[in-house]
């Protein structure tokens, strides 16, 4: 991770998968969310990485064996290659009834230091998945294997998880919401903006708290403007 990648990334633990869609909505990106990814545990942390993209296509019957899973071309090769720190993203084009991996291949990937895994589709093996202790997003679980939905193709591809372009090295921030991607070309104004954002969202709930109505405090009025910039000097 880079000196960069470290800053940004803390910046980013404290801000909400919430406030990250106002921001890049208010930047012309409305699709950022992706659909189907829900932690599988309660009481995740939010989690930051970079994006490891991994792609699978609708099985087709000569390419979606189980001894498929000996190609170096496959969910295991993939897994070897993610660096530590990353996010893999696993499009499975929303596909419920075939688990993408379960609790061996989620085991590797938390010993490779994978800071998670995100994912339009399901997993399988799922209480061995929560015993690895590795951060699911996923749509929830089904026993069959991969193969019987879905042939894996390649990693580090654009992918559509959860109808949402990801590319690789794109930052990904998970949390009880959901997740959400920032485009890799954006993430240091999306990180300033997102900063500020969770600074005036929290003057605010302390003036709701404080008796304040909503009409001219969200969105605020000029002089509610002014008093949020005089509070941040105190």
């Amino acid at each position: 991770m880079t000196v960069s990648d470290e800053v940004h990334f803390k910046a980013l633990s404290g801000v909400t998968t919430a406030t990250l869609t106002t921001i890049l909505l208010k930047k012309g990106l409305r699709n950022v969310w992706i659909r189907g990814a829900f932690p599988l545990a309660q009481g995740l942390e939010r989690i930051v990485g970079r994006a490891f993209t991994v792609r699978f296509v609708p099985a087709r019957e000569d390419l979606a064996t189980p001894e498929s899973w000996s190609s170096p071309k496959s969910s295991r090769g993939a897994i070897e290659q993610m660096p530590s720190g990353c996010i893999a993203v696993v499009d499975a084009m929303g596909v419920k009834d075939a688990g993408i991996w379960g609790d061996i291949l989620c085991a590797r990937m938390a010993k490779r230091g994978v800071a998670g895994l995100v994912t339009d589709g399901v997993v399988r093996d799922l209480a061995g998945v929560l015993g690895t202790k590795l951060p699911v997003w996923a749509s929830g679980a089904a026993a069959p294997p991969s193969v019987a939905g879905l042939t894996f193709v390649d990693w580090q591809q654009p992918v559509a998880c959860g109808g949402v372009a990801v590319f690789p090295d794109d930052v990904i921030v998970a949390d009880q919401d959901g997740a959400v991607v920032i485009p890799a070309a954006l993430l240091a104004d999306v990180v300033d903006a997102a900063v500020e954002q969770e600074r005036f969202e929290g003057w605010i709930m302390d003036e709701v708290n404080n008796g304040a109505v909503l009409p001219g405090l969200y969105p605020p009025n000029e002089a509610n403007k002014a008093k949020y910039e005089a509070s941040k000097k105190r």
